[in-house]
């Protein structure tokens, strides 16, 4: 794929004049490279979930009232979970939150696992939002990593447990550890606000279309915005074949 020459190279940047060198554990080298044929099969889930959880999004103000486990199913972000929490049972709530919270995390851990700093490089690279922010998690990172995998697990978490070589049990105790009682929290919060919560989607109720009209703009605006300066989160997963196996076709 050919270089984004959108942006001047920050000597900050990976890739840039002045490469940044991962602290350990993350700077492991690339333990085993797949292959174009075979990363895509790795990366279509992935672009999959990004797509899901935009239509999550722009459909939130809808399905929060209509169809709460659904939304839940796309995008179960923690605005999201508290917004429906009371409206579905526990059963439902812990397992479908607790699966489309998780079903992600192996995807990048392989990822990391499999690419090392190249990983941690590409991630830094196509995740702008985080920015500096990254640099320091990478610092905490080899101090405290199961911490961060428990109180955090997201991708860029779970792509730098992959990439630091942490126990493959180690990081699925804690990461489904951490999500449960994350989820056991937003039950316990979305009972203490129980009335303002439904009154909010009473609101929601009140003004469906409008809201959906607006949501789903907005959601659109967003991603033409991000993809415009390169920060589009499934722009990056659509070219990841091309940043982690550059100029390479699959040999075996």
């Amino acid at each position: 794929m050919a270089q984004d020459l959108s942006r001047t190279p920050d000597p900050d940047e990976p890739g840039g004049e002045t490469a940044h060198h991962h602290p350990p554990p993350l700077d492991s080298p690339p333990r085993h490279r797949l292959g174009r044929r075979r990363l895509t099969l790795l990366i279509a889930p992935i672009v999959g979930l990004v797509v899901a959880s935009n239509v999550g999004d722009a459909l939130a103000t809808t399905l929060a009232t209509t169809h709460p486990l659904t939304l839940v199913a796309l995008n179960a972000r923690n605005r999201n979970l508290v917004l429906v929490t009371n409206e579905l049972d526990a059963v439902s709530f812990y397992a479908v939150a607790t699966l489309r919270l998780l079903v992600s995390d192996p995807l990048f851990f392989l990822l990391g696992y499999w690419y090392g700093d190249a990983a941690v490089t590409w991630m830094e690279r196509r995740t702008r939002t985080w920015g500096s922010t990254m640099r320091q998690v990478e610092r905490w990172f080899g101090r405290a990593a199961y911490p961060l995998v428990f109180v955090a697990p997201n991708n860029v978490i779970c792509l730098m447990a992959g990439a630091a070589g942490m126990s493959v049990v180690g990081f699925f105790v804690a990461n489904l550890a951490g999500t449960l009682v994350r989820l056991y929290l937003i039950r316990r919060l979305g009972e203490a606000f129980e009335a303002p919560i439904d009154d909010l989607l009473g609101f929601l109720a009140d003004y469906r279309i409008p809201l959906l009209v607006l949501s789903v703009t907005l959601v659109a605006a967003t991603s033409l915005f991000e993809m415009r300066r390169g920060d589009s989160e499934l722009e990056a997963a659509l070219h990841l074949d091309d940043d982690l196996e550059p100029g390479t076709d699959d040999l075996s």
